[in-house]
């Protein structure tokens, strides 16, 4: 990935700051509850719901084990349908790869529509180092570039903002960036919305170039399909002259048979909806209608690191519907941007640290960003276990080392010998019964405190079990 955003500290210090901000938490705790609950209602109403769960995790773990021979196929489909084919190893290339495309135009500016894998690289920032500019046309994420903020959301990137906040956004910046917002905005849905389409549609019916993502490929066609609940994404898709669609290599699935699964358990999970308001397909290109030049993009990016982990591997199933952060309880305290990623909550705790790797203090502190309750793991369209993950990555940040670790190794060992030694366990147990007045209520030093600074230690009793038993029992 292309790093951590700037200046972000490990989960467990941005966490602590988030968590006192009690407008953060009011608008995360009402958006998080809402759609959940929305979602187990759209969920219930499919009798079959389990089956097509295990369909889409059997899909997505075949597609894996072959994705070399799928990736091929639909690189072949892709240029039959007179489309282009570029493959990205890590950021750095694909930025290289889209600004050139973009050059080729002779176009400053370009449009997008909502893609994660663009934000995964920092594509914006690499096209505004080449003098390109790029306009996000997805109602969040305008609110998000208007505001010089960051997404803290798969589905809904500004759901940490209200709508006063959003208003006087629009107010104070669109101007700055094209049309300014009307005279005497309020914060009514229906006036942002309005605000947005005006702003938005100069910037469509200008624009020669579109970038995009793609929620899937089909390999057997080379068609890449588009979810989303707006329109924005239709008219970046089809207006512009030349479009790019950057996309990570573990979207694709095999066929169109297996698209269908995907287009009823993605809606569901991600907005509660029986399907999408728009589907957007496109194959290639076309004389008659859309753009007349298409490029993709396979982004890899730290993917093959991820496929090459056996238990890690299932982080690649992720469809992003966003359903396991609306039910994590540490995401609705804390908030997207405390996960320092693109991808926050539980699927941002398993697959960052894959993508990026868990040299950086965040990174490492990532897979410990959980209370392992197995929510995630039971809404999940694709079933990734991701507790069983989060408990495999800790076990590799602790074999890494570090201060903690070291002291946490070295505890163990003294208590496993200690254990193995039945008359110096004894002995112990006898100096802690007779100095127990001694003994402090909490912990000290920096760890331990962190889970004693709310919890009492336990009273050691007058004497040891054992000497109990034998006065009592012999």
């Amino acid at each position: 990935m292309s790093g951590t955003f700037i200046g972000m500290p490990a989960f467990p210090k941005a966490a602590h700051e988030a968590v006192r901000n009690s407008t953060l938490r009011a608008n995360l705790r009402h958006a998080t509850h809402t759609i959940r609950d929305k979602r187990a209602v759209a969920v219930a109403e499919l009798d079959d719901w389990a089956e097509l769960r295990e369909a889409g995790k059997q899909i997505k773990d075949h597609t894996l084990h072959r994705l070399d021979h799928y990736l091929v196929q639909l690189e072949e489909s892709v240029t039959a349908a007179g489309g282009t084919v570029h493959w990205a190893a890590d950021a750095a290339e694909a930025n290289r790869i889209v600004a050139d495309l973009v050059k080729a135009t002779g176009e400053t500016e370009v449009v997008k529509v909502k893609s994660m894998a663009t934000q995964e690289i920092g594509l914006n920032e690499a096209l505004e180092a080449e003098g390109i500019s790029a306009y996000e046309t997805d109602l969040a994420e305008l609110i998000v570039q208007l505001g010089e903020d960051r997404p803290s959301h798969i589905l809904v990137p500004a759901i940490h903002r209200n709508r006063g906040e959003i208003r006087d956004i629009f107010r104070s910046e669109m101007g700055k960036w094209g049309r300014s917002a009307p005279e005497g905005l309020t914060d009514s849905p229906a006036e942002l919305a309005e605000a947005a389409r005006l702003h938005l549609r100069e910037k469509f019916l200008r624009a020669k170039v579109g970038i995009s993502g793609a929620n899937f490929m089909v390999a057997e066609t080379g068609t890449l399909v588009v979810v989303e609940s707006e329109g924005n994404g239709r008219m970046c898709l089809t207006l512009p002259e030349t479009l790019i669609s950057v996309v990570g290599i573990e979207k694709v699935v095999p066929s169109w048979r297996d698209l269908e699964v995907f287009l009823q358990t993605l809606p569901r999970s991600s907005t509660a909806e029986r399907m999408n308001p728009y589907t957007s397909m496109w194959t290639g290109t076309s004389d008659d209608d859309g753009p007349s030049a298409f490029h993709l993009v396979l982004l890899d990016n730290g993917r093959t690191d991820a496929l090459a982990d056996e238990v890690g591997r299932q982080a690649l199933r992720c469809i992003r519907c966003s359903a396991c952060l609306n039910v994590c309880p540490v995401y609705e305290r804390a908030g997207g941007h405390a996960y320092g990623s693109v991808y926050p909550g539980p699927i941002g705790a398993i697959l960052t640290p894959q993508l990026r790797g868990t040299a950086s203090e965040i990174d490492a502190s990532l897979p410990y960003a959980s209370s392992l309750c197995g929510a995630c793991y039971d809404v999940c369209p694709v079933a990734i276990d991701i507790p069983e993950v989060l408990v495999h990555l800790r076990e590799k940040v602790a074999d890494q080392g570090g201060r903690g670790h070291r002291l946490e190794k070295a505890a163990i060992k003294a208590a496993g010998w200690v254990l193995d030694n039945p008359g110096v366990l004894a002995a112990g147990e006898r100096v802690a019964a007779r100095t127990r007045r001694l003994h402090p209520r909490k912990l000290p030093g920096p760890g331990a405190s962190r889970w004693t600074d709310s919890r009492d230690l336990p009273q050691m009793p007058a004497e040891p079990f054992r000497d109990w038993w034998k006065k009592n029992r012999t």
